[in-house]
């Protein structure tokens, strides 16, 4: 009898293992077919999308399973991968001691995507309207219903999202087993991804039906920004449209160009700290300036104030694009065309309105036109897409990622709406909490378009502490890649008139760092020597600025060494969108004591 027992003794731990093994296997073939049936829904959603699904083309073949179809199935497996790793064998290994550490994280991932598919994916399915064979009908306006009607179920979700995410942070990061290891980095990577886009559809699901004139119309000035010429908020305002939205119909009433709103000069005051830091430029009179702050409701209130000194007419807000956003939109939507007969698509829309058109028209107000031309050409194809069911979702995802990178900006002059709005990206909101802070603006000072050409880096590292402070090193480089010659006049003009000799292709910019607030400047270098740099306050940052002459073919590094009051863990990452993205390398550290 006791060597019986003892014999079952020794054999459980045995089963146990053999158990959690056959069992992990069968759960990592339930959630391999759940990865398969996400993966079925993301080329649905890419088929019904593609530009060559529209009206009046030829059509790929509908994939066989629908999306409601693909969640359920995703959902089911998720579920039976959950059950299979639960139990006294799998709760009693994840116990264990440095062994446990995989299992641990078989469990988690497994309870992650149970619930995900069961209650975030889910619920979703039902928000937007179901795509019609065609893709035609009313689109935005249906989402639009749809969104009132399950605000309450998104809102859930993005909770369910986030508890996840916690969840997913807390299992363990390195044990014995690397694959575990791997699937949980790239759960988390994905979880990072998914986080704010719910929390961004939660918070459409609140503002965006009124935004949308689901409770009376609206109207937004639309500002195109040329990113060959950098402001703070990302280029300079050129083109520009009056967008009205009325019950979730889109259209645009009017169309113009930057030499029309020069002339308005509109009664506003930003307060004591804005005109201290922009007195030298006017931003609130001189249009070309209007944008230099990269607060990007200091630009909305501007352009809307503008606006109604210059028509009599109020906006309900503001919104800037620029022509890397068409881009994504016209990825989606296919090509537009222009009245000339130039075919604008998503891969040459940037260059013919940041290049090639400065080479093509020599006179201004023909080159101007055709900057609006091309605007206009763009919001047409983008006002059919909206009403497609079947484009609508990967608009969506595109307009998405144009906010995550910082080139959609919106403002609401609602005080309501706006106080929900500036906790998101897509505001371009200047953040005024403590916490470690790292933004490199520049904003061209020379009137050229040679920020076509100008590249960016940032290394935000953090040092010793000194109390409750820390040191922080920040060294930026800028290069200018222009051409030394066959520019035209216009791109390399120095409207600056600098009193020493310069070449064509070199160009001119004030560089402000944006710190922490109550960040102190201890040195700062440029390629090597010693730099004086001016010391400001926005929205409770210290800016340092320095007026920086960048000839053709140069690089020139400027290095700051501050003093942080709060700089504990990764810092947050201003973004100036311009043509060429900013390359950033953050190197944070623990805690200071106290």
């Amino acid at each position: 009898m006791l060597r019986n027992t003892l014999l079952t003794a020794a054999a459980l731990p045995l089963a146990g293992a053999v158990w959690i093994g056959v069992t992990g296997l069968l759960a990592r073939s339930e959630l391999t077919e759940a990865g398969r049936d996400l993966d079925a829904l993301r080329q649905l959603v890419a088929v019904a999308t593609a530009p060559g699904s529209a009206a009046g083309k030829a059509t790929a073949p509908a994939p066989a399973r629908v999306p409601e179809q693909a969640v359920r199935s995703a959902a089911v497996h998720a579920a039976r991968a959950h059950l299979l790793t639960t139990g006294p064998a799998w709760y009693s290994a994840a116990e264990l001691p440095f062994l446990g550490g995989p299992v641990r994280t078989v469990r988690g991932a497994a309870y992650a995507a149970d619930r995900l598919a069961s209650d975030v994916l889910s619920p979703l399915t039902g928000v937007l309207p179901p795509s019609t064979p065609h893709g035609s009908g009313g689109g935005m306006s249906e989402a639009l219903a749809a969104l009132q009607r399950h605000g309450p179920e998104i809102a859930r979700a993005a909770d369910v999202v986030a508890e996840v995410r916690t969840d997913v942070h807390g299992l363990p990061r390195s044990t014995w087993l690397p694959a575990a290891d791997r699937a949980r980095a790239a759960l988390q990577q994905q979880l990072d991804r998914l986080a704010p886009a719910m929390t961004d559809a939660s918070l459409a699901a609140r503002v965006l039906p009124s935004m949308l004139g689901t409770q009376g119309q609206r109207r937004y000035f639309l500002a195109f920004q040329n990113i060959a010429e950098a402001r703070g908020t990302g280029g300079l305002p050129g083109a520009f449209a009056v967008l009205r939205a009325d019950r979730g119909r889109l259209s645009f009433e009017r169309f113009g160009n930057n030499t029309e709103m020069e002339t308005a000069k509109p009664d506003i005051d930003l307060g004591a700290e804005f005109n201290a830091r922009y007195a030298g430029s006017d931003p609130t009179h001189v249009w070309p300036n209007s944008n230099m702050s990269p607060h990007f409701p200091y630009a909305a209130r501007i352009w809307a104030a503008a606006w109604r000194k210059h028509t009599g007419e109020r906006v309900d807000g503001a919104i800037a694009v620029d022509p890397v956003t068409l881009s994504r939109l016209l990825q989606v939507t296919g090509p537009a065309r222009m009245a000339d007969g130039t075919e604008l698509t998503a891969d040459n829309v940037v260059d013919l309105t940041e290049r090639a058109s400065y080479a093509k028209y020599d006179d201004i107000a023909r080159r101007k036109a055709f900057f609006v031309d091309a605007a206009r050409s763009a919001a047409a194809r983008l006002m059919g897409a909206l009403d497609d069911t079947r484009r609508l979702p990967a608009l969506l995802v595109a307009l998405n990622d144009a906010q995550g990178d910082g080139r959609l900006k919106v403002w609401s002059a609602h005080a309501a709406e706006q106080r929900l709005l500036e906790s998101r990206p897509y505001s371009g909101t200047l953040p005024n909490a403590p916490g470690p802070f790292a933004g490199l603006v520049v904003n061209n000072a020379a009137g050229s378009k040679l920020d076509y050409y100008l590249d960016r880096s940032l290394t935000w590292e953090a040092g010793a502490c000194s109390g409750s402070a820390r040191a922080v090193t920040v060294t930026m480089t800028l290069t200018n890649r222009a051409p030394a010659s066959g520019l035209p006049d216009y791109v390399t003009i120095r409207a600056d008139s600098p009193p020493y000799r310069t070449r064509p292709g070199d160009n001119r910019l004030q560089v402000s760092y944006y710190a922490g607030v109550g960040a102190t400047l201890a040195d700062a270098t440029l390629d090597g020597r010693r730099a004086l740099l001016a010391s400001g306050v926005e929205r409770g940052h210290s800016v340092f600025t320095l007026d920086l002459e960048l000839p053709v073919g140069s690089r020139r590094t400027l290095v700051l060494h501050l003093l942080e009051p709060h700089a504990d863990g990764a810092p947050t990452l201003l973004r100036q969108s311009l043509v060429t993205p900013l390359r950033t390398m953050l190197k944070s550290s623990g805690a200071c004591s106290v």
